[in-house]
């Protein structure tokens, strides 16, 4: 099955997830990503999320010096974020157990 397609789903589930705990930058938020399992998630997908879920008023931003390199954009989750996220994780919960019911049904045929 190609992931691609099941990312593009749940990437913003995904990133509100890594983000619930701690704030992130760009490339953080990819590598927890990648870190938890999903090694197809593409750079450019993340930062065009990171900056949808940003201009919805998901998430907030500030800007932190870095000691590596330039400034870096930190996202973390506010009150809109984390309602969100709770919305979503329920969302995804119900889709995941019917799907689970629909391969189990298939298999035990």
């Amino acid at each position: 099955m190609d992931t691609t397609q099941l990312l593009k789903g749940v990437l913003d589930l995904a990133v509100l997830a890594v983000l619930r705990d701690a704030d992130g930058y760009g490339y953080d938020v990819l590598r927890r990503l990648r870190a938890a399992g999903l090694d197809d998630v593409a750079d450019a997908s993340v930062y065009g999320t990171l900056r949808r879920l940003f201009q919805a008023g998901a998430l907030t931003s500030y800007i932190q010096p870095s000691e590596e390199g330039p400034h870096r954009k930190y996202y973390g989750l506010n009150k809109t974020g984390r309602e969100l996220l709770a919305h979503s994780t329920e969302t995804w919960n119900h889709f995941a157990g019917a799907m689970s019911v629909l391969l189990v049904q298939k298999e035990a045929a």
